[in-house]
């Protein structure tokens, strides 16, 4: 109502320096879209939000395209790959069907009701292990944890992710993901949604059920304002909200384990590990659907990064995504420099003691 004062969870510094980079990641690899938030994985309470193409509030009208007006953060929705692996072994690992030394035989491919899924090179390992999925990102190793799990379980933890619904933020606009794929018979739909492909969310439903890897399992709602003052009456204050306890905390701490151990020697070949802090990470590069809905397109692709730190403690969660860049095959290379700092930004500026 007039006369009310709305107080957002956005910290302006962070806000700022997370465009900055968006604006770098822009320039570097010349994506058509993109976007990143920041959030902290224990309250659901985002520090930062940005994507791009945007607009000056102050000159609107003089907008071509109604398009830039959309928040893609809320109001679109992505098949976002590899990024989803944490999330099919978290499952797997909640459900005792699988851990980190569970073995299966990768020979780089699987053929599953007349379809081929390959690894992203197309390469077997022979006898791998769990964590060596994480590390290599095996689309092969997440397909297996799938059907270790089953169809019933996959489907019940990727609907108590919060996946397929609407997080409830304070924006207009929000639209939910699909997990139509996930009704299916088919053994494949299961596979493929596995490592992120046939099933779509939009970045914030991604971040909110992403983070329960982070927080000992918990599903929190997203929120973006922190108080409305209300002259002359009593002010409105949002707190942190528990929607749902979907892993056990063991198996919260044991993905964590596993994806510190991806980003201090995978990632980039272990250049961007923190010398006094874990973190944790994972990296997404998906083909793009289709607009006619016949397959992917074989030369453009969606890059994806999730992180949070410190590893075991976590006070942030970064996820960033950005759409068709040029010049570049793979997520890591071309988020995983800005990964590093805007991680290193945050510990730094909210002086988080160190944990290694």
């Amino acid at each position: 109502e007039e006369g009310y004062d709305i107080i957002v969870t956005l910290e302006p510094n962070v806000q700022v320096f997370l465009e900055k980079q968006l604006k770098a990641i822009r320039n570097e690899w010349e994506p058509t879209r993109g976007g990143a938030i920041v959030l902290e994985p224990g309250t659901g309470k985002i520090l930062a939000m940005a994507a791009f193409p945007n607009f000056d509030p102050n000159a609107y009208g003089e907008e071509d395209s109604l398009g830039v007006f959309v928040n893609p953060m809320v109001e679109n929705t992505y098949e976002f790959g590899s990024v989803f692996k944490p999330l099919t072994m978290a499952a797997g690992i909640d459900k005792g069907v699988v851990t980190p030394e569970t073995k299966y035989f990768d020979k780089g491919f699987l053929e599953l009701n007349g379809y081929t899924i390959r690894n992203f090179d197309g390469k077997g390992r022979g006898e791998a292990t769990m964590q060596h999925v994480l590390d290599e990102s095996l689309n092969t190793g997440a397909a297996f944890v799938a059907s270790k799990l089953g169809k019933a379980s996959m489907r019940d933890y990727f609907i108590n992710y919060g996946l397929g619904e609407k997080t409830g933020i304070t924006l207009p606009g929000e639209v939910s993901g699909n997990l139509e794929n996930l009704n299916s018979r088919n053994d494949i739909e299961y596979a493929t949604a596995s490592f992120g492909q046939g099933i779509s969310t939009t970045p914030l439903e991604f971040a909110r059920a992403a983070a329960s890897l982070a927080n000992g399992g918990k599903i929190m709602q997203p929120y973006l304002v922190e108080r409305v003052i209300r002259p002359g009456r009593e002010d409105v204050v949002f707190e942190p909200k528990l929607v749902d306890q979907v892993l056990k905390p063991e198996s919260s701490h044991i993905i964590s384990q596993m994806l510190v151990k991806v980003a201090d020697d995978f990632l980039l070949g272990g250049t961007v590990k923190f010398k006094h802090w874990t973190a944790a990470a994972k990296t997404g590069t998906a083909q793009i659907a289709r607009e006619d809905g016949k397959g992917y397109y074989d030369d453009q692709y969606l890059h994806s990064f999730l992180a949070w730190a410190p590893g075991f403690d976590a006070k942030f969660l970064l996820f960033m995504y950005i759409e068709k860049p040029q010049g570049v095959r793979y997520a890591s290379a071309s988020l995983g420099p800005y990964y590093d700092d805007i991680m290193q930004f945050l510990l730094t500026y909210y002086d988080v003691p160190p944990d290694r």
